[in-house]
Formats: C-alpha cells, sequence, structure tokens
C-alpha cells in the first residue's frame, strides 16, 4: 500500500518567528535611568570649571562671600583686564608669559610633526635592522616622567648655555613629542595600504613624490590627531618649565599662573581668569581641527 508523504513525516509545528514586542515601560525606564546618571556625571565633571568661570567674572568681595554666591553677584570683566594689562599700563607678565607658550607649544610642536611624520613613514615602509628595537627604544624614552630627568637636562643646558631661553623649552619640548609622534603616525602610515605608492612610482613618481602626493594626504587626520596630542602636553608642562626657566621674559603660562598662588593673600579672581585664558588656545585648535580629530582618533578601528 503506498504511503504518502504528507502521512510519513508528520508537519513539523511553524515557529513563530515574529520578534518579541519590546517593553515600552522597561525601555524608557532604563533610557531615563541612563540619562538622568550621565546628568549627574557632566554636572560633577563640569562643576569646577563652571565655577572657575563663575569666580573670573566675580568681584572681590563676592569671591570670598561666605556663603558662596552662585547667582547674585555682579559681573566685573577687571580681572580678565588684568590679566592682560599691568597696572602701570603697558603688558603684563601673564601676557608675556602666555605669548612665550605660544611659541615654544607652537614650535615644538610643529618641530615634532615635520620630523616625526617622515620618520614614522620610513619605519613603517622599509625593512630596516633591528626595526622593532630602535621603535622600542624610541617609546622608552618616555617611560619615565619628565621629573626624574630634570636634574641631568638642567646640568647638561647649564654647560651650553640653554638655561632661561625659549630655545632650551623648544628642544625638550620637541624630543619629548618626537617618539610619542612617531609611534602615533606609524599606526596612521600602516592603515593606508602601500600598494598606493607601488602604483604611483610604476607611473614615474620617485619614492618622496609619491608619499607627498598619495599617501601624506590620507594621513591628515591622524597628523592633526597627533599635533593636538603634542600641543597639550607642551601647552600644559609645569616641571621643565619651572626648572630651566627663571625670569618673567622666559617663563612660560603654567609656572607664571602657579605663581599668582602664595602669600598671605590670593586674588582668586585674577587666578580664575589666567586659567580661562590658559584653556582657550587648545579648545580653539582642537575645535578647528574637530573633523580631522575624530577621523585621525577613529582611524584604524577597522581592519581591512
Amino acid at each position: 500500500m503506498a504511503v504518502s508523504v504528507n502521512e510519513a513525516v508528520p508537519a513539523s509545528p511553524v515557529r513563530d518567528r515574529t520578534p518579541p514586542a519590546r517593553r515600552i515601560g522597561g525601555g524608557r525606564g532604563r533610557s531615563v535611568l541612563e540619562i538622568a546618571l550621565l546628568t549627574v556625571l557632566a554636572v560633577v565633571m563640569l562643576f569646577p570649571v563652571l565655577w572657575m568661570i563663575e569666580t573670573s567674572i566675580k568681584e572681590n568681595r563676592d569671591v570670598y562671600a561666605v556663603p558662596a554666591k552662585f547667582f547674585d553677584f555682579e559681573v566685573t570683566l577687571a580681572h580678565y583686564r588684568d590679566v592682560f594689562v599691568a597696572p602701570g599700563g603697558g603688558l603684563s607678565d601673564l601676557s608675556v608669559a602666555f605669548l612665550n607658550s605660544l611659541l615654544v607649544a607652537g614650535v615644538s610642536t610643529v618641530l615634532a610633526t615635520l620630523l616625526g611624520v617622515p620618520a614614522a613613514w620610513a619605519y613603517s615602509r622599509f625593512t630596516l635592522k633591528a626595526k622593532k628595537d630602535q621603535l622600542f627604544f624610541i617609546l622608552s624614552t618616555r617611560f619615565m616622567p619628565p621629573v626624574v630627568v630634570v636634574i641631568p637636562i638642567f646640568l647638561m643646558y647649564r654647560v651650553v648655555g640653554l638655561i632661561d631661553t625659549p630655545l632650551g623649552l623648544i628642544l625638550i619640548y620637541t624630543a619629548f613629542n618626537l617618539p610619542f609622534t612617531i609611534w602615533m603616525v606609524k599606526g596612521f602610515v600602516d592603515e593606508v595600504p602601500a600598494e598606493y605608492e607601488d602604483a604611483a612610482m610604476l607611473d614615474g613618481y620617485t619614492r618622496l613624490q609619491a608619499f607627498r602626493k598619495f599617501t601624506l594626504p590620507l594621513l591628515v587626520p591622524g597628523i592633526a590627531a597627533t599635533a593636538v596630542f603634542a600641543l597639550i602636553f607642551s601647552w600644559n608642562e609645569f616641571v621643565f618649565a619651572i626648572f630651566l626657566t627663571s625670569s618673567d621674559s622666559v617663563r612660560t603660562a603654567p609656572p607664571a599662573i602657579a605663581g599668582l598662588i602664595g602669600g598671605t593673600t590670593v586674588d582668586w579672581g585674577l587666578v580664575a581668569a589666567s586659567s580661562v585664558v590658559f584653556a582657550l588656545p587648545v579648545l580653539i585648535f582642537a575645535y578647528l581641527v574637530r573633523r580631522h580629530l575624530v577621523a585621525g582618533v577613529t582611524l584604524g578601528a577597522v581592519r581591512r
């Protein structure tokens, strides 16, 4: 007797593949909780910054008021005027310190970038003897904090006459930023296929021309991200600046601002205004290169 397929093989129950309905109430409650926690965290993190900005625009009597005044105070820009203008007229010592910081941090960042990008490209593209050992040695120069080597550097600078000079700070900041720049940019160069340069050389370009015309434009986001971090180090550096400089005409902003705190009375309004002005250049530079910065930080996150 013939048996039909339907009778021989029982049909299996059909599974319902419809996705279960989301629990609207639970998801919304979780989102509200996350937003609340992030808001609390943002307030805690930003409160010192907001308090610094508020102190910089308060009168001195409101700065020292007890209890503290959060809203009901008179706004003044006198502290910002004192940052740039001396009591007798002319440039103040703080404004000179800010100009010194701009010079030292800007030149050292440019030098570290100009020297570090070709070196990173060479380490990425060429086969060198003991290349890993060389890269480890370059990185090892950043293992120790600056305070460990400041005394030997001070003694060497005293012999060659670089104490209390902008050139001395530029050289030491470049030397400390160069290993970081090489390692950072090398990672970005590794993400750019070497076949681009090989194809360019087949078309008649030299290796340096192929690097300049094809590889270098692709490295702009990574170079911008590296330059921002190098600028932050040079701009915020305190140890070398306070040990290797002594005069107000050469001193940079970090030790100059720290010198405002001391004695019997402290002008906290001037300290806050100086801190706000000190934070602006790096923020402005990071904002100007924000597109390249985001692209550079995320470069290499997805492997080919």
